[in-house]
């Protein structure tokens, strides 16, 4: 039962809704209005734009690492002063990152400010559920799920449109201003909720888990965009591999692990994280391919780029409306194995753009993908989550969205990894002779992301399909 730490002015509902919401809107914005400007930040940087990869990668991985200690720390010190930590690293974070003047500097800001966003939204969650009734909760939450989904919709263009009529330092320089007031309306209104006699951490298991994320992220950089040496390369490829490996071992005969093995008893979930895990590398790779591709290659403009993934944003939010429908129909088995097959020739269809191509197909292409990939989020979400009891309800949705962050960093990774190494294969020079190192990089992508069908293959045919349950899950 969470208690009080201290007296203050209650928060209304109306006004925690909104003050999640606009936590979770700045998350979700600086997970994608990054990604339009990264060729800018290389020319002012003095880098090359394939080498920026590490700008996305190290909030997204940062995100993956801090995930599994937010509820605890909340719970720990309580909601108000765990949400107001997160609102000022975040802002901090984006303050240093206005202010690098090197790669690595942009880098280490990406870190502080990822810091932050990964208790945003955990703490957000929990400070909502320990504050609305059960029969409210899923309301309140789609209310908070919607700014979430402006984010990702306005974040290429804004960041292309910044870069233009400014620089690139406005992408973080506008969220200064919300993360000061945000801090106030925390500091003074927001309960500090705690739960008394709380166990002790699994610190042990976090090392373990954040070393193998970190180390096998590292490696395949490694392995192409960084050009370290292979032994480096398959030490810490080795090392990430083992940590995970001790990780499981020490969760069995842990009385109190951070994520019990038993989660994995349970056939839907097992098969969704690992789904997501895999299926979320193509997905994660395509808001890091497709701007650099139209910039680079294509010759748009960052702003036109950032017009160009709005179908995207927009076809998402649109075929909502119809995927629980379809999941009614037809099952989460077949629908997840054929839209992810057709995921990945969606996106190894991006491989036969060219510069001459009329700006219509290009909206369509966009827009297809944006759906197919929509029903992709909706429908794994929804079939991880749809058979955990109450009792791990906590901590398989941690361990959920630790899974969704690493596949995002893993995307842009392997992303990058490709690209870098398909340039040096083929021999590829800049602009439009950098076409056939992007053209194989989205094959490959694509191939990859059709194999993970084959995860979901492992569904049980006769899976029950709750009507409400893609619905109730947001697609981030």
């Amino acid at each position: 039962m969470a208690t009080p730490d201290h007296a203050h002015r209650p928060l209304s509902p109306r006004a925690l809704l909104w003050l999640v919401a606009i936590g979770f809107f700045m998350q979700t914005l600086d997970s994608t209005i990054v990604n339009t400007a990264l060729p800018a930040m290389a020319r002012s940087l003095g880098e090359s734009p394939l080498r920026m990869q590490m700008v996305v990668v190290a909030y997204a991985l940062t995100m993956a690492v801090i995930i599994p200690a937010s509820g605890w720390l909340a719970d720990r010190f309580g909601t108000q002063r765990i949400f107001l930590l997160a609102i000022v690293l975040f802002t901090l974070g984006s303050a240093a990152c206005a202010a690098s003047g090197s790669l690595n500097q942009l880098i280490a800001a990406r870190v502080l400010q990822g810091t932050g966003g990964a208790m945003l939204l955990p703490v957000g969650r929990l400070t909502v559920l320990r504050n609305f009734p059960n029969e409210q909760f899923l309301a309140a939450m789609s209310f908070v799920a919607i700014p979430g989904l402006i984010g990702p919709l306005i974040g290429p263009t804004l960041g292309g449109w910044l870069v233009e009529v400014a620089s690139w330092h406005w992408i973080f320089l506008i969220n200064l201003p919300v993360g000061l007031i945000g801090a106030i309306v925390t500091l003074r209104l927001m309960p500090n909720q705690r739960t008394p006699d709380i166990g002790r951490f699994d610190l042990g298991g976090y090392l373990l888990l954040t070393v193998a994320m970190v180390a096998i992220s590292l490696s395949l950089d490694g392995m192409g965009a960084l050009s370290w040496a292979r032994t480096l390369v398959v030490l810490l490829l080795v090392i990430g591999l083992a940590a995970l490996a001790a990780y499981w071992l020490h969760a069995l005969k842990s009385p109190a692990p951070l994520f019990s093995p038993a989660l994995f008893a349970i056939a839907s979930y097992r098969v969704g994280v690992l789904g997501n895990l895999f299926a979320r590398i193509g997905s994660g790779a395509m808001p890091f391919l497709l701007p650099l591709l139209m910039q680079l290659v294509m010759g748009f403009s960052p702003a036109q780029a950032g017009m160009l993934m709005l179908p995207v944003a927009l076809a998402s939010m649109a075929t909502k409306r119809v995927v629980t429908r379809i999941i009614t129909r037809w099952g989460y088995r077949r629908v997840l194995v054929t839209n992810t097959l057709l995921l990945g020739v969606m996106i190894a269809g991006f491989a036969l753009m060219t510069p001459e191509q009329p700006l219509l197909l290009r909206i369509v292409q966009m827009a297809l993908f944006g759906a197919v990939n929509s029903m992709q989020f909706t429908a794994m979400n929804a079939v991880t989550l749809k058979d955990l009891a109450p009792a791990r309800a906590a901590s398989g949705n941690s361990l959920f969205s630790m899974v969704q962050m690493l596949g995002m960093s893993l995307g842009v990774t392997c992303a990058a990894a490709l690209l870098h190494a398909f340039t040096a294969w083929l021999q590829t020079g800049a602009g439009a002779d950098a076409l056939p190192a992007f053209r194989a990089a989205l094959v490959l992508i694509g191939v990859m992301t059709m194999a993970s069908a084959a995860i979901f293959w492992q569904l049980d045919r006769g899976t029950p399909v709750r009507s409400s349950a893609a619905a109730a899950v947001d697609e981030t």
